[in-house]
């Protein structure tokens, strides 16, 4: 039986052609994409394991995956990410490519993701389709005292896309804070883990808060509720980035 060795890779993606990050059926996905390249390259089949996935459209400014190479395949030289990203297309990048142990695992040994999630209020070239335009800018203060109120909760059944199956609703938030740019606003938020469409959601129902439809007090009895119905609309996809993953054993 041939030696493996495992490889984290490092890549970002433009999410807009993409139906997200898991491979399926009659759609092309990122994973898709970039096994087949990886295939190609190292030829032999690969089946790449992600940090997680990213719905339809979203991007990742950081996203990793790892992957087992039969040693006796391969030449080290050929696992190189120049060679990996002349295979790829421009909407995918491959950042780094690391030796790890065999144990390492690019889901469950994630202790951290960050998103942001952008939104800008001019018409605009170049935020077209990675920023979400609003007419009205919202009310940041009452929003990012919605924020901290979520950050209280660990429970997140309310911001969950329905018929997930998950062990459990629960997140560790760490950070939730909207701040203002050259170009509109930022939410940021980083927790232990997420559930499917819980950032989107969680900023549609602070849209609510800063449209004044609701109170930032209000937000705790939609959390308590744990009712999807509940929470505001999940936003558009193009706004949203997974920016940052983190793993105890990779230097930052």
């Amino acid at each position: 039986m041939a030696n493996t060795q495992r490889y984290f890779i490092e890549l970002s993606y433009d999410g807009t052609s993409y139906h997200g990050w898991q491979a399926q059926p009659n759609a092309i996905t990122v994973q898709e994409v970039l096994d087949k390249a990886l295939a190609t390259l190292l030829r032999q089949p690969i089946e790449t394991v992600g940090c997680g996935r990213t719905d339809t459209g979203v991007h990742a400014k950081e996203y990793f995956a790892h992957i087992d190479i039969q040693s006796m395949d391969h030449r080290p030289s050929t696992m190189d990410k120049r060679s990996l990203n002349a295979l790829l297309p421009h909407s995918i990048a491959i950042k780094n490519i690391i030796p790890i142990h065999a144990d390492a695992h690019a889901r469950f040994d994630a202790t951290l993701r960050s998103y942001e999630y952008h939104i800008h209020f001019e018409k605009h070239p170049f935020l077209h389709g990675y920023s979400w335009l609003l007419r009205d800018k919202p009310d940041l203060d009452l929003m990012n005292r919605a924020a901290a109120i979520v950050m209280e909760y660990t429970d997140f059944s309310c911001f969950s896309k329905s018929n997930t199956q998950v062990k459990t609703n629960n997140c560790k938030i760490a950070k939730a804070q909207w701040v203002e740019t050259q170009n509109g606003i930022v939410f940021q938020i980083s927790a232990d883990r997420f559930l499917r469409n819980m950032v989107r959601a969680i900023v549609g129902t602070m849209m609510m808060v800063g449209k004044g439809e609701i109170s930032p007090e209000e937000v705790r009895g939609i959390i308590e509720s744990k009712n999807r119905s509940k929470a505001g609309m999940s936003v558009p996809a193009c706004g949203l980035y997974l920016t940052e993953v983190k793993y105890n054993y990779l230097a930052p």
